[in-house]
């Protein structure tokens, strides 16, 4: 191969080879160092050299970013490793992927030092919300909101879930200690919240722990602590629940909600059993009045089928279709009632009766029920229960129709003990004042 002494001038003078994709010219002073000049008249400075028997060709480099004397100095370390049978290219990749596990683990560091649980907390909410209802989503979200917005219906402002704290904190600082701590608070504050708080921090370290990205800041479930449970106490056996006695001052006040919707919507949580979601979430396309059924959102299975008796259906009838949903309200974000407990709590202060919840009013139907010597499986079969025995889980299977039967037998009962006169008409549907 001809050489020559390489001079920045000699570099900028070569050219091309006519016919020829590239041509190379080589280095009189550095051994190995070549120089490459296409047709399009690119030029970069190369090395090459035998190794192993093997001819070995790196690119070092454009001549534009590249200086001769640069170029010449990194053709003879070139030699120098090939000489001693050292491969450049393999000592680049090395240095390479040495660099890249610095950079890693100075980002994984920079990160551990940074990440919130806050920030973390969002992106599991995403990540599980798929598998999660509507109302457990809004749970997590719930428990850890900041506060200070403003309510849709009132002038006071949201106050911080009990997570709260958590929020702002690093993901490596959530400790059994700090945990212990934040029981001993809430334990006075909110008991009742705060265990419901525990349980799904519990189950978000977990995730953590098993995630590739985190599992290095949460090493231990600090939500485990037993100490923090016994802390904030085990919580108290609910009782609110509507004596037959109260039945009549309860639908009287009830009947007079102005909401026409709250009104029926709270007559049928407790008619039907229903979980509060389960009959909110409720969509016209799932009311069948040609076969008198519903179709509702179970928390067990992924429906379940009751009946649709007939002062129910009188109630529904009634409403206004202005949406998919049953129970509609314009002025909720997700078209539907989401918020019907204010109302429901002012009928019941204004009934003189005591403090009663909404999900009080499913343990009510359930308690009402033994009254009509209902068997006890299809009571809980229509409320959605899981099945109890070996008998209930693997060989009963009752139709719509014998859960039917009994449902009305239930809702008369309850009407009578109301004072609510309710009689079907030939044209349709009629209640009676």
């Amino acid at each position: 191969m001809a050489r020559a002494n390489f001079t920045a001038e000699r570099v900028a003078d070569f050219e091309c080879e006519l016919g020829k994709q590239q041509s190379i010219f080589w280095d009189a002073k550095a051994p190995g160092l070549g120089l490459r000049v296409t047709a399009a008249n690119a030029r970069s400075y190369i090395f090459e050299t035998r190794l192993n028997g093997k001819t070995l060709r790196i690119t070092i480099g454009d001549t534009r970013t590249w200086p001769l004397a640069k170029a010449q100095a990194e053709a003879r370390r070139y030699k120098a490793q090939t000489d001693q049978g050292i491969d450049p290219r393999q000592v680049k990749a090395e240095h390479l992927a040495a660099q890249e596990a610095a950079a890693a683990t100075a980002s994984a560091s920079a990160m551990r030092d940074s990440v919130t649980l806050g920030e973390v907390w969002s992106l599991y909410v995403a990540e599980r919300s798929p598998l999660w209802s509507v109302h457990h989503v809004n749970a997590h979200r719930k428990l850890i909101q900041s506060g200070g917005d403003r309510r849709a219906r009132s002038p006071k402002l949201t106050e911080p879930g009990p997570l709260a704290p958590f929020a702002v904190l690093r993901l490596i600082d959530i400790t059994t200690e700090s945990i212990e701590a934040w029981a001993r608070v809430e334990a006075v504050r909110r008991p009742s919240s705060a265990r419901l708080a525990i349980r799904l921090l519990k189950a978000f370290l977990n995730w953590c722990t098993s995630h590739p990205k985190y599992s290095s800041m949460v090493t231990v479930n600090a939500a485990k602590s037993s100490k923090a449970r016994e802390t904030l106490g085990k919580p108290k056996v609910k009782s609110d629940v509507l004596q037959r006695e109260q039945l009549a001052s309860w639908f009287s006040a009830v009947r007079k909600i102005r909401n026409p919707v709250i009104s029926a919507y709270l007559q049928c949580l407790l008619l039907s059993g229903a979980r509060r979601e389960e009959l909110a979430s409720l969509r016209w396309s799932h009311v069948d009045f040609q076969w008198n059924s519903i179709k509702l959102d179970d928390k067990v299975e992924d429906y379940r089928m009751v009946p649709l008796t007939p002062y129910v259906a009188h109630l529904l009838a009634s409403l206004p279709r202005r949406s998919e949903w049953v129970f509609s309200s314009p002025t909720a974000e997700s078209g539907r009632l989401a918020e019907p407990r204010i109302a429901h709590n002012e009928a019941v202060a204004v009934a003189g009766l005591p403090h009663l919840t909404l999900h009080g009013l499913r343990r009510s139907f359930a308690s009402l029920c033994e009254w009509t010597e209902t068997p006890a499986g299809i009571a809980a079969q229509i409320q959605g229960h899981a099945p109890q025995g070996v008998r209930e889980q693997n060989y009963i299977r009752r139709p719509l129709d014998l859960l039917r039967m009994w449902h009305i037998k239930i809702e008369e009962w309850m009407l009578e003990q109301a004072g609510v006169e309710f009689a079907l008409a030939s044209s349709g549907l009629r209640a009676v004042k």
